[in-house]
């Protein structure tokens, strides 16, 4: 027995994958090839419950609902609100808070329906004092539904202390992979400049900054090139600040001045392996699993069959957390860096790769240490590629905040990036994420990362089929080949920040920078020169984020999507009474898109004013030229 969801697979045929040759369905694996698909069903939506938040009267909450309602499970802060809190109606309900809620400064409701037919969608409200918030401007950074995460590569943002510019001199080491001179300083300057205030983004995440190697060192597979530790992901110590990034104090400066500007600081935390010169592997070498398999081969890179043990390569031993004493180590290493400097959480490195028994004695320190001690939020974000199922299998009270939600990304970059698919596919996994992490979810959704080529690689027509995508940067200058990937990028920029979740915008990919796999993904940030295209996705970026940041519906709303064909996707978002429709039109032709509905009879606001958009009545008529989106607010 399996969740309902798409399964994708090959099947292997003396040691050669295939497509199965008995299954006709097959799906983009993300990284130019297909694997084959098998989708099982799940409860049909057209006959689940849907709930909506519409009003608010005192202490009282109205809900409409479409379809029937046998059971409603209503949580305040994780304990079931008693049935006398809860009045049913003809089309909805109402709820009615306790006096208890009063008493607590934060603390939200949820609601789940349910009815023969299955689970309906869940709700969430938070509430100040026992109220519920309706107002974007009452929720502070500890509240992380507000999130809009900014990811930089430290050595590859912004240079500000040339002092400390050290590349590995080692001819070996090609320019790409070496040190190019960004450091905190850097990050810090463009805190103290505005820039990430007139973007929009109110969480910076940066790469480790732990110390890494002076050398240099050669990757174990083919063709075996040499690199530096300019990434970060390869520590020597677990808490010190490698001083080509900076100093201690440089770290401290950057976090008060972010936390001045009510902006959260993230830092990538390295808990899968340590780097070969790091004291530890020379004095404990017990705590690390072997580089080779109980059968003899190389362990390396053996991603699914040996997850918890293999290497990523031969200089970096995996820490084994069946030992206790290494649990304890480690995760006193995280902790540190969140005492000691006031940091806001973690995105946590190759997470599926760490044991469960890890996240949870991290996550326990965390609690016991920081949330409770101190009163203040924390949030973990994870990587894990792979199924859903394993990536929700992280999602806990007691291990991780979130992850990234590639399944989500591969489906929609393979629609937004070019004239192939369907906006149904990316329909169809946006209901898959709901299901696997609820409707409500801090889930990441990327515009792409430093592990994977650049949206604008596909979208601004530089791959050639068929080819290698990390050698591509090496052998040839990748470049923006098709101007119409600059409105492709605004669109997956629109997606990301009126869907539910977390949006993380990859340094960069704010002016539609492009780049093959890594390194050519990881170029030095380009803040001038910037051409009329790349600031206009700039200008687009900055008015998505704001606008995001002030919507209750894009940041607690329902979610629903109206349409959803090849070419056309309508997605509305509802918080009491207040409305905001995402249309996105990726066809080369202009779209006449009207929507049909019980809308407010308030104020319409078209957020960008690019498009033609007009409410009479119970209709909205939207004019959207070629390869363009519209938000629209109605309240």
């Amino acid at each position: 027995p399996v969740n309902p969801g798409k399964y994708s697979y090959k099947v292997v045929v003396d040691s050669l994958w295939k497509l199965d040759p008995g299954n006709p369905d097959s799906t983009s694996n993300g990284m130019g090839g297909f694997n084959s698909v098998r989708t099982i069903k799940g409860p049909d939506d057209t006959k689940t419950p849907f709930i909506t938040s519409e009003k608010v009267d005192g202490n009282t909450i109205s809900f409409s609902a479409t379809n029937s309602i046998q059971d409603l499970m209503v949580l305040w802060e994780n304990s079931r609100l008693p049935e006398s809190c809860i009045k049913k109606l003809e089309k909805g309900f109402e709820i009615t808070l306790p006096e208890a809620c009063k008493a607590k400064k934060r603390s939200s409701l949820r609601v789940y329906p349910y009815n023969d037919a299955g689970a309906g969608n869940d709700v969430t409200l938070p509430l100040a004092n026992g109220a519920v918030i309706t107002d974007a401007q009452q929720l502070t950074r500890d509240d992380f539904h507000t999130a809009i995460l900014y990811f930089m590569m430290v050595d590859r943002f912004f240079d500000g202390d040339t002092s400390n510019n050290q590349p590995v001199n080692d001819l070996r080491v090609d320019f790409k992979a070496n040190y190019q001179g960004g450091d905190l300083q850097g990050i810090k300057q463009k805190i103290e400049d505005g820039y990430f205030k007139k973007l929009g983004v109110n969480t910076l995440w940066f790469s480790p900054i732990v110390q890494n190697p002076d050398g240099a060192y050669q990757e174990y597979p083919e063709p075996r090139r040499w690199f530096s530790g300019y990434h970060g992901y390869w520590p020597i110590r677990s808490t010190e600040v490698d001083y080509r990034m900076g100093d201690k104090k440089t770290l401290k400066e950057l976090v008060k001045l972010a936390h001045q500007g009510n902006t959260n600081v993230l830092m990538d935390f390295v808990s899968n392996h340590i780097h070969n010169e790091h004291p530890i592997f020379k004095q404990k070498p017990e705590w690390f699993s072997s580089m080779y398999t109980p059968d003899g081969r190389v362990n390396i890179r053996i991603w699914d069959e040996h997850r918890l043990t293999t290497w990523f390569d031969t200089f970096m031993p995996d820490i084994d957390y069946t030992k206790p004493e290494a649990v304890n180590a480690f995760s006193d290493s995280a902790l540190y860096w969140v005492k000691e400097f006031g940091l806001d959480g973690f995105r946590h490195d190759a997470t599926k790769h760490v044991s469960e028994v890890f996240w949870r004695a991290l996550t326990r320190k965390l609690k016991n240490n920081i949330v409770t001690a101190e009163n203040r939020n924390l949030y973990q974000i994870g990587e894990t590629f792979g199924s859903r199922e394993l990536i929700g299998s992280y999602i806990s009270s007691g291990m991780m905040d979130a992850q990234f939600d590639f399944n989500l990304y591969f489906d929609a970059r393979s629609v937004f990036a070019g004239p192939a698919g369907s906006f149904e596919s990316v329909a169809a996994s946006l209901k898959e994420s709901a299901r696997y992490y609820g409707c409500n979810s801090l889930m990441g959704n990327i515009t792409g990362n430093h592990d994977m080529p650049r949206f604008m690689y596909y979208a601004g027509g530089s791959q050639v089929a068929g080819e290698d995508e990390k050698e591509a940067g090496w052998k040839r200058n990748i470049e923006v080949l098709d101007t119409n990937g600059f409105a492709r990028i605004k669109m997956l920029h629109a997606f990301i920040m009126t869907i539910p979740g977390v949006p993380v915008v990859y340094y960069g990919d704010e002016i539609g920078m492009t780049g093959a796999n890594d390194p050519d993904n990881r170029r030095m940030m380009k803040f001038s020169g910037l051409n009329s295209r790349e600031n206009d996705v700039l200008e687009t970026v900055s008015k998505l984020c704001k606008f995001r940041q002030s919507s209750m519906p894009l940041l607690y709303g329902t979610t629903k999507v109206i349409r959803a064909d090849a070419d056309v996707l309508v997605i509305q978002r509802a918080y009491l009474g207040k409305h905001v429709f995402l249309i996105l039109n990726r066809s080369a032709s202009k779209q006449i898109i009207n929507l049909v509905g019980s809308f407010p009879s308030g104020k319409i606001t078209s957020i960008l004013n690019n498009n033609k958009v007009l409410l009479n009545g119970d209709k909205i008529a939207a004019e959207l030229s070629p390869l363009s989106f519209e938000i629209v607010s109605i309240e």
